[in-house]
Parts: structure tokens; C-alpha cells; sequence
């Protein structure tokens, strides 16, 4: 979700033997995604209510522009960027931009091809993670299912946040 803002480090490589989904639909992954797990970061902290949007440019890139609500400032937090495919448009990996010229992996490792109801990101390397859905709410088994597989994949989940979501918001 505030997956681009990774771009504060500049890479657009793939994690040690880790590879993007494959068959994936750039057109189907449009719409809104909810944040529903992440590895704290400084650009996220304290941020509740993360979703993002993702839409066609005119140029065929993808405009991306994600939500998050700062409670402790009592407002909502934006940032718009453009995504674009760094192989093609059937491989899950991406590189975001929010700051001008400056590029970052968005890598899709597993996503649900039949419904598009969920999907797990990393960026350049096992620092970043997210579990996005279509929905602001899954069971606790698509966490646990979630929490199995970023194991298998190195992750350490030491400061993974589950990201609330309050539709009075």
C-alpha cells in the first residue's frame, strides 16, 4: 500500500531468491486495497485506515495513491506516485515512484489469481512487507495463512503491526 514509499531507497531489484507472481493481470490488480498487515516503517508509523487506490494513466503506467489515517494528528496522510512494470505486465513486479525520478520495487510473491482478494508485497529486500485485501477486514486463518508463508520466506516478524481499520473514518 504506502508500498512506494520505498522509494526513499532508491532499488528496484527483487529479494534474495525471491521471485515476483507470474500470470499476473495489471488490469485486475486496479481498484482499492486494504492494508491489513505491514513491517513497521517511519513513513507508515502510526498510521491506521491504509488503503490504496490504483488506476490507468493515459500513458499506461499505473497511478497509485495511497491513504493512511494519523490519529494522533487527527488527520489523514496522502501520497500519490506512478507505478510502472519493471519486466511486463504478467510478472507481479513493479518499480513506485513518489519523489520524482526515484524508483523502488513494488514485488508481488503471492497473490490469490482467481478472485484478486488478497495479495503479499515486499520491495528490494525482506525490510518491507505488506498483506493487502480487497476488503478492510480477513479471518484470522488468511492472517495465519499469511504468517506461515512470510516465514517460510525469511521474513522476521518481529515488528509486523496488524493495521486497524474504523469505518467511522
Amino acid at each position: 500500500m504506502i508500498a512506494g514509499l520505498v522509494a526513499l531507497s532508491g532499488c528496484t531489484g527483487l529479494p534474495e531468491d525471491m521471485e515476483p507472481v507470474t500470470g499476473f493481470d495489471g488490469d485486475r490488480y486496479l481498484g482499492t486495497w486494504y492494508e491489513i498487515a505491514r513491517l513497521d516503517h517511519s513513513f507508515e508509523r502510526g498510521l491506521t485506515n491504509v488503503r490504496a487506490e490504483y488506476s490507468r494513466n493515459d500513458d499506461g503506467s499505473i497511478k497509485v495513491i495511497n491513504r493512511g489515517y494519523n490519529a494522533e494528528e487527527e488527520k489523514w496522510e496522502e501520497a500519490d506516485g506512478r507505478a510502472v512494470f519493471v519486466e511486463d505486465e504478467n510478472t507481479g513486479h513493479l518499480k513506485v515512484s513518489f519523489f520524482g525520478p526515484f524508483y523502488a520495487s513494488y514485488v508481488v510473491f503471492e497473490l490469490d489469481k482467481k478472485e484478486y482478494s488478497y495479495a503479499y508485497v515486499t520491495g528490494y529486500d525482506r525490510d518491507y512487507l505488506w498483506f493487502l485485501s480487497r476488503t478492510p477486514e480477513v479471518s484470522e486463518g488468511a492472517i495465519e495463512a499469511f504468517r506461515e508463508r512470510v516465514i517460510e520466506e525469511g521474513f522476521d516478524l518481529e515488528e509486523l503491526i496488524i493495521v486497524e481499520h474504523d469505518e467511522n473514518l
